[in-house]
């Protein structure tokens, strides 16, 4: 679209400043609407109503790319080399993990990503229009810049557009700015600046509906030039990133490469060299050790471990899109939150009244009439008034409970269903009220006068009922209502109510002052003849209480060391107020920055106030606003969650490491541009989530720690066979048989181990640690490692010596003595292995407190290597494939000996750990750790 027929955004017109007249003819329209030849012909040069898409790439594409990264390429080439080494067994199982890994990965990626299609979803299919006159049912894909919407209640809009005519038109704009409440849209030009589009009080959007009454609207933006467009344009501008997960498993799969080909390589040498063997035999030698250094379980595992977590997340109400975002969620250092629905409970509750110079205090919580108005002696009527102007200057109606709503809920604004409320409370119904005075006109609320009226009683009694915004409120008040009747406003009175508002503000409540007058029979109802001369009532207080549990978890946050910043369309001090009440806040001058404040500020700008000392809480955004945000603390080195519920949080969503959409109460768009879903729109399920995350990078490292610390009795035996010339303890055949027989399933299992208890008292994982960090590498190289090669070559040479061989001796090669020895070596692995696996469990916390039998997969891992190892050992045709030699009761006395080692060397490491770690990180964090991290989340050496 060009020209004329621009959005009101960016250098297009202000169309919301012309009045009709002016609007038709800009837009070459008219009362009439445009003639359908002249649509037809702005059609085909500005092109249909429609979101577009940027094209993708191909299913098929997709698909295949999950068979050539990294560490699919190496497990291609392991599996090739096992053919080549005459392992086709290995061949076969080598390339089924690569297949069902890609089938998994597309399928989970398959169902992601759908923000694009749900905007497309919300534009309706068809829409009135009038055209020649006449009002016609067309495409909503061919309206054009020009043609006049036909209005009605329940009407979904198609396009952006300019109010021309209206009669008490209302229009739900929650889709856009996330607010339930009704906006009021006018015929009349609108001057002035606006922070967000949707406040414009003359304009209409595409993807809202049409609330309440009916209009007509001119037609000055389609397609991607509206704000779904825009919305939508941000949303396909960002690229889809790699998790950290994503990004350590390449580096994981680098160095593990350079590992197996680095100790292959190694072997053929020293077997050519040292041990004498020929070229084709040091080949196959080394294809063992490079095969055998390949965690070929490590992508099956670590898809266990992230679906794992899913399971556990979705018990607890947060639902996960994508595996990967599993993990990011563990390393998360800033949550970036919404107010309302996700700190707090979303529903208002009067608590505090102001009458006749008294505050008042009122029980009860939520939209149940339970509780009471503790009214004092003599202050009966001018509460109840004051309660009954509020009721009945009010659109919102509050129902009990039924089947499909269980507990009392609101249809309308939230803030009148409070007084609706507390009105009943003291014992006025509104419906009885107002079929006492019924309503006969009105004047409906709206940004600029920030105030409501209604009128009510009969055509020669009439009251106007009025409540808004104190300052605005006081400012037209002239006479009060005290104990004794109505009296002239005094400035003492002003001072005292002005004070009481801002004891209310202080503490975290919304405040609406209410008043009256009384109409003349002939008075005429308009804003500048009824809202002046009134009565004050007082001022009714009410507050959305925070979610029981949330002081609690934001306390649990700080100790974790993640920083919540809370990102709002609220105003900032309502914003600060609940901060501080539930901990987010502890300072006596947080820095609030409004939207407006964002856009004088630069992204340096930007990231300098983000690192800095400060505590901040950003009030009245836009949806780039929160992108911007998120960007910001990503270029800083952070993992950021994003909460949203709106289709305008949709662009920050995708923007973070992890979106947060409410389940509840959020929109289809926010919910496909997220990675994960709130079920209850609670707060406290995002910790519980980072809790699992975290649990998730401690169980893969858990299954590498577990599988390494096996490479070093499979290795060293080549090392002392090449050095010492003993007969070797492990054939490549037996190696084989652990890696991917006896230790799969114990290892698989220990990514289902639930959290640690303690894992939320340590620092968020910074991006620069690696999944195989050196103290990973130290614990089962240098520590776990020789202690199960030690074990292991303590069962060999038992083998020899319960033969009858003594030192000096020659050592048989071949032969019944030999197999026994290999088959000794072989089941002291796998002994030790058990007692690696429970070892494993935890990182810090000794297994006593864990449980040995909390984990039960594990136990059924253990079970089964312990079945397999009797297989290979006695069944004959197994134990002749693999050299084995079958075991007798004394040999599995030393195998039980041994089995309990790593489990006792390892306790006694944690011991130390615990003895020698100082007190975790606890209390408020203070802005300082918004700096990029340095500081290591890892606990154990």
């Amino acid at each position: 679209m060009t020209g004329e027929h621009e959005s009101h955004e960016g250098a297009g017109p202000a169309w919301h400043s012309f009045d009709p007249p002016t609007l038709f003819e800009k837009l070459g329209s008219g009362p009439a609407g445009l003639s359908t030849a002249h649509a037809e012909e702005l059609l085909s040069r500005v092109g249909p109503n429609a979101i577009s898409e940027r094209p993708g790439t191909p299913m098929w594409a997709r698909f295949l790319a999950n068979f050539y990264h990294l560490f699919a390429l190496m497990l291609w080439v392991g599996g090739a080399l096992a053919f080549v080494a005459g392992m086709p067994e290995l061949g076969w199982a080598i390339l089924a993990v690569i297949i069902i890994n890609a089938v998994f990965s597309f399928w989970q990626e398959f169902r992601a990503e759908q923000a694009t299609a749900a905007l497309k979803r919300l534009i309706p299919a068809r829409s009135r229009v009038v055209r020649n006159g006449e009002t016609l049912d067309v495409q909503a894909a061919e309206i054009v810049p020009g043609d006049l919407l036909a209005l009605e209640e329940g009407d979904s809009i198609s396009a952006d557009a300019v109010v021309v005519d209206e009669h008490e038109l209302r229009v739900d704009q929650a889709t856009l700015n996330g607010e339930s409440k009704p906006s009021r849209r006018h015929a009349a030009p609108a001057t002035g600046e606006f922070a967000n589009p949707t406040e414009i009080p003359c304009m209409v959007f595409a993807g809202t509906t049409v609330a309440y009454g009916r209009g007509k609207a001119l037609v000055v933006a389609t397609g991607m030039n509206t704000e779904f467009g825009r919305i939508a344009g941000l949303t396909q501008s960002l690229a889809e990133g790699l998790s950290p997960l994503q990004r350590e498993m390449g580096k994981v799969t680098q160095l593990v490469a350079a590992l197996a080909v680095g100790l292959g390589v190694l072997f053929f040498v020293l077997g050519s060299l040292v041990a004498g063997l020929t070229t084709v035999e040091g080949f196959l030698f080394a294809v063992g050790i490079i095969v055998a250094n390949v965690p070929e379980g490590l992508l099956p595992t670590v898809t266990l471990a992230l679906a794992m977590g899913v399971q556990r997340m979705a018990r607890r109400n947060a639902l996960v899109k994508k595996l990967s975002a599993v993990e990011t969620l563990g390393s998360t250092t800033v949550i970036c939150t919404d107010k309302t629905g996700t700190l707090t409970q979303n529903e208002m509750t009067v608590t505090r009244l102001y009458a006749a110079g008294s505050a008042l205090d009122v029980t009860g919580r939520g939209y149940a009439p339970e509780g009471s108005v503790s009214i004092p002696d003599g202050l009966e009527e001018p509460v109840r008034e004051l309660l009954l102007a509020g009721a009945l200057c009010t659109d919102a109606r509050v129902i009990a409970g039924d089947d499909a709503h269980p507990d009392w809920h609101v249809i309308g604004d939230p803030t009148e269903a409070a007084i609706i409320v507390a009105a009943r409370k003291a014992g006025i119904e509104r419906e009885v009220a107002e079929g006492r005075l019924p309503r006969v006109s009105e004047l409906p609320f709206d940004a600029t006068r920030k105030r409501m009226t209604t009128v009510n009683g009969s055509t020669d009694r009439r009251t106007a009922y009025i409540k808004g915004a104190p300052r605005e409120m006081l400012a037209l008040c002239s006479r009060t209502r005290d104990i004794s009747g109505e009296r002239d406003l005094t400035a003492e009175d002003t001072h005292a109510a002005m004070i009481a508002n801002d004891e209310f503000a202080l503490g975290g409540l919304r405040v609406l002052a209410v008043a009256r007058r009384a109409l003349e029979a002939s008075e005429t109802v308009d804003i500048e003849s009824t809202e002046r001369d009134l009565t004050f009532l007082g001022l009714v207080a009410m507050m959305d209480p925070p979610r029981a549990e949330i002081e609690q978890t934001v306390a649990q946050c700080h100790t974790a060391g993640v920083r919540i910043i809370m990102i709002t369309g609220d105003y900032g001090l309502t914003a600060e107020a609940i901060a501080r009440r539930v901990g987010i806040i502890s300072g006596p001058t947080p820095a609030i920055i409004t939207g407006s404040d964002l856009e004088a500020l630069d992204d340096d700008g930007l990231r300098e106030r983000l690192s800095s000392d400060e505590e901040l809480l950003f009030a009245r955004v836009s949806p780039e606003h929160k992108m911007r945000v998120a960007l910001a603390l990503k270029s800083l080195g952070h993992t950021v969650a994003m909460t949203g519920d709106g289709v305008n949080d949709a662009p920050a969503l995708k923007a973070a490491d992890i979106g947060v959409a409410m389940g509840a109460a959020g929109t289809d768009v926010a919910r496909e541009a997220s990675d994960m879903i709130l079920a209850d729109d609670n707060f406290a399920s995002i910790v519980h989530a980072i809790e699992e995350g975290r649990a998730v990078f401690d169980n893969i490292r858990r299954f590498v720690t577990y599988i390494f610390t096996s490479n070093i009795p499979e290795i060293v035996p080549f090392i002392l066979f090449v050095l010492f010339r003993i007969p070797l303890p492990l054939t490549i055949l037996q190696i084989l048989a652990i890696d991917l027989g006896t230790d799969l399933l114990p290892a698989l299992a220990l990514g289902t181990e639930p959290p640690e208890r303690g894992v939320m008292n340590r620092p968020p994982r910074p991006r620069t640690e690696r999944l195989l960090s050196r103290k990973v590498l130290a614990r089962a190289y240098l520590y776990l490692g020789p202690i199960q090669t030690a074990a292991c070559m303590l069962c060999y040479y038992y083998a020899y010596w319960s033969s009858g061989w003594r030192p000096g001796e020659p050592m048989a090669a071949s032969g019944p003595v030999y197999a026994l020895a290999t088959t000794m070596t072989f089941a002291g692995v796998v002994a030790t292995q058990i007692g690696n696996g429970f070892a494993q469990r935890t990182t810090r916390e000794s297994i006593l407190g864990a449980g040995f039998l909390s984990n039960r997969l594990l136990l059924v891992g253990i079970a089964s290597e312990i079945a397999l190892l009797a297989a290979l050992v006695y069944i004959r045709p197994l134990a002749s494939v693999f050299g084995f030699a079958p075991l007798q009761p004394r040999d599995w006395l030393v195998l039980i000996c041994v089995a309990p080692t790593l489990l006792i060397a390892d306790e006694l490491r944690k011991a130390i750990v615990r003895r020698r770690s100082a007190p975790s990180v606890s209390g408020k964090i203070p802005g300082t750790h918004m700096r990029p991290r340095t500081a290591s989340g890892e606990v154990t050496p």
